[in-house]
Parts: structure tokens; sequence; C-alpha cells
């Protein structure tokens, strides 16, 4: 049954309400309050019980035929509420307004928030060493207008992005964004890829919240305002979000920061490894050994934003200095540190009104290690204002128990001593029940009734009960009323019991009332320091990021990087940290040198021999210095790079249709087009998704065209060893290699990188390593033999397994062709094709383009 297919005149009154609510929220499941359940009627009870795996019943509601329903009961709605929201759906939370015990008639009812995947504020639902971002999107025809919010820890930014897709996705994407916002579809291309290839949910809204929050706005770009109004009309009408934790906004200004697209990111393995999408064996699984899980989101904002301030990042580099000298201060802060919860979801939780008792006594656990903490970072001459907030914990330790329940209606929350009032309600419930045990003794010595006892049931409330058997000793006298006969006794009442039953009964309620409103009260009184916590928790994350670096440092044997003004890249040693960390020891380090005079090593040498490897370890070492991390080496000299592009790795982009090639020409196309002299580009074997000689004549177009124009630092590792000849004519260019050693038919892999090309190739002797069949390993190199003895424009030998003493191939001489070349119109059209293009204003795509058209030409 769905809900347009009921009269809604022929509805039960609470059905009629729940329309009511419904009709405001069709784009959510309403979890409507009844009593100890939320409940889902209609098609909202069809989605949640197949979503759910929950049983779908029926209500009535007033009309012949039952209407579809599935409930789950509040107390352990979370669950359930998580479930959806990773499923993609919103959550809509429909509480009862007024108290059942106390309303006649119909209970007001309406919802209290909306959860989405970038609305959620209760951290038991949320990665806790991730921020949980929502986001806003306007565009500005030349340009995007990103605002995001993570409103669980009050952190709000917001950056210009150049008026790309590509750019746009790659920050998108980077930050972990949750949930985007447009104003429309009419982007769909980029709605598509974020909702089909990553999951990140979409919303729509065309309305700006005006004034509310006009303070935050001081001496933001008018651009920046609308951003921020756009996404806050989201989050505090569409969504019902309190988000007076939002304290500042931070403007991104992207030349301030190393920049890494999407492609970088991916593969250099920053934030997870590309083939299992996790955590471990990434950078930042190496780096975080935060004892915080502020500290660990700190870090990971550090590395997705290294800096290009010098000073700033001498500032870190001396900031580990210290700490590593003070080795039982550091311990001392890890120990302290590790006793500390997530204030900042906490103090977002306090906004929400979602903090329980024990989330009050974890600000106040966390604010007991304060003074330590502060005595500690003094000694360290670390110019941290800290608060001790002594204020708060004196307070709470004042007023919360130690063991309070979750539920803050169960009672139990407030320490004795705190409030008079509750005193004397519990010397009340305490005496009564003292009162009841006298009770029963009195009795029995009055009447002689032996087994008398003195009960209680929610029914009867407290009773008198008699066994059968002594019944007949009860006098009419006794003033005792009759309320229930049994099996086995009788139950009776007194006015002296009835008398004493109204008074504790009264206080226990009294009492259940009371503390739930001194519970209130203590969190509004806590949120007076809301600014104050906040600010602690911002400084304690950045203590936590920096003593992480420091126990790298320690552990992994980094070094302090030296960082220059020039253009020259000298590394002693360098490793993969990742790697090395992983091998057992068994990593060799390389230098990697270049100087101002080169800014490409063209590197050659045989499949798995750690040319991957060597490309990604620059760029790494590059990030964590302008991270303010130590770096991987003996001695490192650096320049700031202000921009790192990667292509590394082959794979088709399945879900456009894209070939390996494609993707391989727009990643290149991207980093010829946004690199600087100041940048960084890894280009792998570039050119080897297409036929040889394409990809050589693409490779060398492109190498030329970075040595030639960009100027910037490169790493270009190649199997067309044709195109080290290069060096010789661009002097920008070194050739480098990755050794490997032959013996008695056995070829090893050194991982070594030396000054040079490298003149053998080793492709059989991968084939072997990967199990290939003998059969077929005999045949590829009785193949490779005819290749060789055919070939007349090489010197290029592939070493065979089966003979690797054969003598080197002789230089061998061209022969004039044996035709005259001819003409024709095909010819013609070519060279007319060629001696029209205008070379010197030929972008790198259209070069690109051009080489695609007279491919067509030749092929024709």
């Amino acid at each position: 049954m769905k809900r347009n297919e009921v009269k809604y005149e022929e509805l039960s009154p609470m059905m009629q309400q729940y329309l009511d609510i419904k009709n405001k929220h069709l784009e959510e499941l309403l979890f409507y309050r009844i009593g100890d359940f939320y409940e889902l009627f209609f098609e909202d009870g069809e989605t949640a019980a197949r979503e759910l795996e929950l049983t779908l019943t029926g209500k009535n509601a007033g009309i012949s035929e039952r209407i579809p329903m599935c409930g789950v009961p509040f107390h352990s709605v979370k669950p359930y509420i998580e479930k959806l929201i990773d499923k993609g759906y919103k959550v809509a939370i429909c509480e009862q307004l007024e108290d059942p015990k106390t309303t006649k008639g119909m209970v007001k009812r309406g919802v209290i928030q909306v959860i989405s995947k970038g609305t959620l504020t209760d951290y038991e639902m949320m990665q806790p060493k991730d921020n949980n971002y929502i986001a806003s999107i306007l565009d500005y025809g030349n340009a995007y207008i990103l605002t995001y919010a993570d409103i669980s820890t009050g952190e709000c930014m917001v950056s210009q992005i150049k008026h790309n897709n590509d750019s746009l996705l790659s920050e998108i994407i980077n930050l972990g964004i949750k949930e985007v916002i447009l104003v429309d579809n009419s982007n769909l291309s980029l709605v598509q890829i974020l909702k089909n290839n990553y999951g990140i949910e979409i919303s729509y809204s065309n309305n700006y919240l005006e004034d509310d929050y006009s303070y935050l706005y001081k001496d933001l770009d008018d651009k920046f305002v609308t951003g921020l109004k756009h996404l806050f009309y989201y989050l505090v009408v569409t969504n019902m979000k309190d988000i007076s934790n939002i304290r500042e906004i931070n403007v991104i200004d992207k030349d301030k920061y190393l920049n890494m697209d999407i492609h970088t990111v991916r593969n250099l393995e920053l934030f997870e490894t590309i083939r299992l999408k996790e955590r471990t064996y990434s950078l930042l699984w190496l780096l975080d050994k935060c004892k915080t899980a502020m500290g660990s989101r700190k870090l990971k904002s550090w590395l997705l934003h290294p800096l290009k301030d010098i000073d700033e990042l001498n500032k870190r580099y001396d900031a580990i200095e210290k700490i590593n000298t003070e080795f039982i201060i550091k311990d001392e802060l890890r120990e302290y540190l590790y006793q500390v919860y997530d204030l900042q979801r906490l103090c977002g939780k306090l906004i929400s009104g979602n903090l329980n008792a024990r989330d009050l006594l974890q600000i106040k656990k966390s604010l007991s290690m304060l003074p330590n903490i502060i005595e500690d970072v003094k000694k360290l001459d670390f110019n941290y204002d800290l608060d001790p907030n002594t204020e708060v914990y004196e307070l709470l330790e004042q007023a919360v128990f130690e063991n309070p329940p979750v539920t803050i209606r169960e009672g139990s929350l407030i320490k004795s001593g705190y409030n008079k009032e509750l005193d004397e309600l519990r010397s009340i419930r305490s005496g009564g029940k003292e009162f009841i045990a006298s009770f029963e003794e009195t009795l029995k010595e009055e009447t002689g009734i032996k087994n008398l006892k003195v009960g209680y049931n929610k029914i009867f409330g407290y009773y008198i009960e008699v066994s059968k058997g002594q019944s007949k000793m009860v006098m009419e006298d006794f003033g005792w009323e009759r309320r229930q006969t049994l099996t086995n006794c009788e139950r009776f009442i007194s006015p002296a019991l009835k008398e004493k039953e109204a008074l504790i009964l009264n206080a226990e309620e009294r009492i259940i009332d009371l503390e739930y409103n001194l519970f209130n009260e203590l969190k509004e009184k806590v949120k007076e320091h809301i600014f104050s916590l906040k600010k602690d928790a911002e400084i304690l994350s950045e203590i936590d990021a920096l003593i992480s670096l420091a126990v790298c440092a320690e552990e992994y044997n980094l070094v302090r990087p030296v960082l220059t003004q020039n253009n020259e890249i000298r590394i002693k040693d360098g490793r993969h940290p990742v790697v090395e960390a992983v091998s057992n020891g068994m990593y060799v380090p390389n230098d990697c040198l270049m100087p101002e005079n080169v800014n490409t090593l063209l590197i050659t040498g045989p499949n798995m021999s750690g040319k991957s490897t060597f490309m990604r370890q620059l760029a790494i070492i590059v990030i964590m210095a302008q991270t303010g991390s130590f770096v991987p080496a003996k001695k490192a000299t650096l320049p700031i790079i202000d921009k790192i592009f990667t292509r590394i790795g082959a794979s088709d982009d399945l879900v456009s249709g894209e070939s390996t090639f494609m993707v391989e020409m727009k990643e290149a196309c991207n980093a010829i087009t946004n690199a600087t002299h100041n940048s960084l580009i890894l280009f792998d074997e570039l050119g080897r998704g297409t036929a040889t000689y394409d990809g050589m004549s693409l490779a060398q177009a492109i190498l030329e065209y970075i040595s030639k124009n960009i100027k910037c630092k490169t790493l270009f590792s190649t199997h067309y060893h044709e195109l080290t000849s290069l060096a010789n004519e661009i002097k920008t260019i070194k050739n480098v290699h990755v050794e490997a050693h032959e013996e008695n038919g056995t070829v090893t892999f050194l991982h070594k990188v030396s000054n040079g090309p490298i003149d053998k190739s080793y492709g059989i002797h991968v084939a072997r390593l990967a199990k290939m069949p003998e059969e077929l390993l005999k045949r590829a190199n009785a193949i490779l033999k005819e290749y060789e003895d055919s070939d007349t424009k090489s010197n290029i030998k592939q070493v065979s397994l089966f003979d690797l003493n054969l003598d080197e191939p002789k230089e061998l001489e061209m022969k004039e062709p044996d035709k005259e070349y001819q003409v024709n119109s095909q010819n013609q059209e070519l060279l007319t094709e060629i001696s029209n293009l205008n070379l010197d204003n030929l972008r790198p795509i259209d070069a690109l383009n051009e080489l695609y058209k007279l491919k067509k030409l030749i092929n024709k």
C-alpha cells in the first residue's frame, strides 16, 4: 500500500499527524516516535524493512486495511540509522515533543533533525581519524567556490577552484567530502562521477541563509560569503543543525600549499593503497603515531596541504628537534595525550544536544590531563596558550557520577551534594525503603503472622502478602483491604502503607525529572566555555601531530631537510619510507642528484628493478619535507615545490569507457598544461599504451616539451632506449639506470640507481620470475632472436636466459632505400598538413591532436 493510495480523512488522527509531517520530508525516511519505538510506515516501512532486514508488519490506521510498518527500539536506533546512511538514505527523526503522561489527547510531534552522510554529529557513526565534510559548490563561470565544513568538529573552510571538473573533482575526493550540495544538476557529468564512482551523496538547494551568522563573514570576499550562506541554509534550515560550533572560517589559499591532484594522491598512496583501498601501508599509516583522533585528523590535513613557507616549515623542524632532545617529556606527553578524548567532536555533540553523561565524563577526563600537558609544553618552550578550563573541570567533578548510565532518563547522573533538593528526595526514597523493611517486621510482631511479606509491583504498588494457610489470621480491626487473591496467597493494602507508598513513588519520579533538568543545566554551563574548549582541542591536535612526526623521525632514522630558494635537489641515500618499513631491512637506498643545470632524470632499467619506487621516493620525500616532517635520507637539500604531477602505472577508466592510453594522455596533458618551473613531474613509461613508434614519438615530444618549455624537475622512466640519446641534445636531461647483475644464466636486480643509460633489457627474465611455462619462455626466446636478427635500427639487445654469453651486437650500417621515394596524393596531403603546422603557437594538447590526425592520414 502506497501513501497516496489512502484517503486522508479516513485515517486515524495519529496517522493524519504522520502524513502531515511526512509530506514535509519526502526525501527522507521518517523515523516516527511512538512510545519506546521509532516506526516507519508505507513506502518508508517497506524500504527500511528491506534494507535493514527487518520484518514488515502492519498497523491499524483507521481504515479497513492495515498499512505497512516496521519499527526499531528507540534506545538502540543508532546502528539502524548508520546502516541506512551508509546505503545513501537520509533519515528524519520525528520525536514526541510532549510528555505522554501529562498530555491529554494527541501527543505533539515534530522532526528535530535530518541526518545524511555529511551531517553526522554522533562520532560513533563516523571514522574517528577522518573528517566528515559536507560541501557546497557554486559556479561563477570563471571559477568554482567550494565551501566545506565538518559540523562534528566545527571546522569550516572556503576556497576558490579552477573552473574545470578535474580540479574540482580532485579537491572533493582528496578531502574525502561525503556530501555535496549543488544549486542544480547542470553539471551532470560531475554529478554522475561523484555519485557513481565515489559514492558521494548529492543534494540540491537554491536557498541562502541571510544575516544569522554575519559575524563569521568579516573581511571575507563576497563570493565566499555567498558560498557560506548556501551551505548554512542547507545545514540550519533543511537539516535543522545548530552550527554555533563553527567559530571561524578558514580561507584555503591554494597558492600557499603544494598542490596535488587526485592522481598524485592515489599514485603515491598517501592515504590508502591502490590495490586494497586501505589505510594500512599508506604514507599516512606510517606517519600516524598520534594518541588522539584529533591529532590523526590534523596530521592528515598537513599531508593533504603541504606548506610552501620555509619559515613555517623550519618552525616544525625546530619543534621536532626539541621534542626528540627531551625524550622523557615526549614520553610523558604521549601518555597524557593517550588519556585525552576527542574534544573537538565532544564539543560538536555538546552544541547539537546529543551529549550524554558519559560524554561529560570524557570531557572531564580530558581536562584532568591539561595541567600536566601545560607544564610539559612550557618545559619545551612551545608558545601554546592552553587554558586548563579549571572551572569546567571542577563543575563536572562535583556534579557527575563516575559510572552514569548512557540514557539520561535513567537517573543516577548527578552526585550527592551537588543539589540540595535532589539530596532531600533521595533521602526520602532511601528512608522509604528502610520504612518498608521496618514496617514488615512490625506487622509480623503485631499480627503474629510470621510468613507475612511486604512486596511491590507496578500494577498494585506496595502490598501485604499473606499465605492461604495464614489468611484467616487477618482480622477486620487491622483495617486492611483485600486487593488480590492468588492460588497460594492473599494480598492486602493498609492506609499506612499507601501513605508511605505515595511519598516513595513520588520521590522516585521527582528524582528522575530533577536529575534530567540538572543535567541539561549542566550542559548549558559547560557550553558557555565552548570557545575555550575548542581552542584547547585545536592546540592539542597540533601538539599530538608534532610529537607523531618526532616519533617517526627517531623510529625511522629520518633527517632534517635543508630547504632552499633555488631549484636544486640533492638527496643522499634516499629511501621510500613505507617500502623500507615492510622490507625487513632489505631496502637499497639511492641518491637523487639534480643540480640547477639538470631538470630531468631519464630512467631506464628492467621491469621490477625499482624504477617506479625510486620515482615515488622522491615525491614522498618532497611531500614529507613540506609537511614539516624529517625525511628518509642521510642528507637532503630540497627546493620548494608548488605542484606534483604523476603518471605511474597503467589503468583503464572503465566507467567512462576510456582506454589506458587515453587516460595516460589526459593525465600527461594535465601535467604539462598546469606545471610550472617549480613543479615536480613523474612520468613512468609514458607512451606504452599504444603502438611502439606512436608511443616513442609521443614520449620524446613530451620529454622535449617539458625540458625546453616548462623546465621543471622531472623523473621520466622509459623502456624506449632510443630516448636516451636525448641527453646528448638537451643538456638538462641526464641518463640514469637501475642496475642488474647477470651471472651463470641468472639475473639479479640490484635496485641501485647509477649514471648513464642501461644497455640491456630483461623482459623474458621477468616472465620467468612470474612462473610462465617453460615452453612459452623458450618460444619467446626464439621469437626474440628472430627480431634481433632482423633489427637494423637498434643496438639494444634483449639478454637471453638461454644464451647469456652471446656477443654484443655490432653496429649496423643503414642502407639507402632501394626505390626512389614517390610523392603520391596521399603523401602530398600528409606533407601539406605537416607544413601548415604553426609549431610556435601549439599547446601541448593541440600537439597531441595533430599527431593523432597525422597518424590517421598515414593509415589511410
